[in-house]
């Protein structure tokens, strides 16, 4: 489950597992998937790669706007991103994934582990089978990854930063496991995609 929040309560690293919890099932998103306008067009808008939103080529620098856009925000079958209302449909720029892990709550361990990721837009991911891990097919040039919303495979993503990818290889590592692997709600995520 994904979570858009208008703003944290707390400061995410206050937050416990239970609370981070609540907060997941208290939101909800727009149903993007069953909309298909029949009016299409361009935002003239982008995400960059470090994640800053751009209108027309000046920064998006409102916080709540980004949040906004990002609840409407939906990948094409063909891998192009759109943001959508019943209304209409307009094409959005994206030159990496849409989002950022920027944080990491850690609790529990091996196969009861769970990990709730706080992504650049204040929203929280429960990784686990709905929102699995990737960590790409090259170890020596990894990809991580979130699985956001929308479908497996073609859905919205979000970078993991590189210092929540190291502590995430720390905790597989120091399980022990063979191959390298971070457990999250139920699910198991080999440090190497297969």
């Amino acid at each position: 489950m994904v979570s858009p929040a208008p703003s944290l309560p707390k400061a995410f690293s206050q937050l416990s597992l239970a609370e981070a919890a609540e907060l997941l099932a208290a939101r909800k998103l727009p149903p993007v998937e069953s909309w298909h306008p029949e009016r299409e067009g361009d935002s003239a808008m982008e995400i960059r790669g470090d994640g800053s939103w751009y209108h027309e080529g000046g920064r998006i620098n409102r916080p709540a706007m980004v949040r906004l856009f990002s609840t409407i925000l939906r990948r094409e079958a063909d891998g192009s991103h759109v943001l959508i209302t019943p209304a209409e449909k307009l094409g959005i720029a994206v030159e990496d994934t849409p989002f950022r892990a920027v944080e990491m709550k850690s609790e529990g361990e091996g196969s009861a582990r769970k990990l709730v990721f706080r992504l650049d837009t204040d929203d929280l991911v429960l990784a686990g089978a709905e929102h699995p891990l990737s960590f790409g097919s090259d170890p020596e040039n990894p990809d991580p990854r979130l699985h956001v919303r929308g479908a497996i495979g073609n859905g919205l993503e979000a970078r993991i930063d590189r210092a929540l990818y190291y502590e995430l290889v720390e905790l597989a590592l120091a399980a022990g496991e063979e191959p390298p692997a971070i457990w999250s709600n139920g699910a198991r995520f080999p440090l190497v995609d297969a």
